[in-house]
């Protein structure tokens, strides 16, 4: 079977002559995602095979590194003092390009495939991502306050990391896992896959993933967004229709 998936996927995508570093050939179980009401959560399926030059697998082992990540948006983080027995705010970090959602699945641990500058480039792993904080504040509290974004997210299902999360068949096929929970916010994600073999990132190829509101939580949305004062005004008489309705019951009673 892996061997018929092998020369379907090779007929679909066949390479370049001339083509010296091998190819990736990915994709998603699911390209469009819906939440619903009775949404819960949903696995993802990354998969797809690795395309060498001459079909001649080499003597090295490849390994595969899978990004699942979106929507990146900026985000403002606050930090909590307390002060004469009040918690108020007592910094606060602005940030320009942060993902509400980022899960990672490889096939070794990251720091056996690739130095720390490599990492850093791809934004592989947790430890690597790229927020763009607006200002220069002190190195210690940029570090504090964006590692304590990453343990909530992390604590939230929001973040994840896998180091065994990729398998690899025959050396060419390679699928893995992500889940991607209920909370998950709407909006374009990226499905990357990176190549590496020798501490080198060989081949990167990606796939987008829309994840949207349907049925009557997208109609709720569109109406809130669209018309937000109609919105308020219905949302308003909504609650004191149920309010009398509730005081009427409980009077019977």
């Amino acid at each position: 079977m892996a061997g018929a998936m092998m020369a379907a996927l090779c007929a679909a995508a066949p390479v370049a002559a001339d083509q010296q570093d091998p190819r990736l050939v990915p994709d998603v179980s699911s390209r469009n995602i819906e939440i619903q009401y009775s949404f819960t959560g949903e696995e993802l399926l990354l998969f797809g095979a690795i395309l060498y030059p001459d079909q001649r697998l080499p003597d090295d082992r490849a390994d595969i590194v899978v990004v699942l990540k979106g929507p990146v948006r900026p985000m403002v983080l606050r930090e909590k003092s307390r002060v004469a027995g009040i918690w108020v705010n007592a910094q606060s970090l602005r940030l320009r390009s942060a993902p509400a959602y980022y899960a990672i699945g490889s096939s070794r641990p990251i720091d056996k495939l690739v130095d720390e500058r490599t990492a850093a480039i791809f934004e592989l792993g947790l430890s690597n991502l790229s927020m763009s904080p607006t200002g220069f504040g002190e190195a210690e509290n940029l570090g504090r306050m964006e590692a304590g974004l990453i343990d909530l997210y992390k604590r939230l299902g929001l973040y994840y990391e896998n180091s065994s999360a990729v398998e690899i068949s025959e050396g060419v096929l390679y699928r893995a896992r992500l889940a991607v929970p209920a909370r998950v916010p709407e909006g374009t994600y990226r499905a990357e896959t990176f190549l590496i073999s020798k501490g080198r990132v060989l081949a990167v190829a990606s796939r987008d993933v829309e994840i949207r509101k349907a049925g009557f939580e997208r109609f709720v949305a569109e109406s809130a967004e669209e018309n937000g004062f109609l919105y308020g005004l219905s949302a308003v008489a909504l609650s004191l229709v149920m309010g009398f309705g509730a005081s009427a019951l409980f009077r019977r009673r």
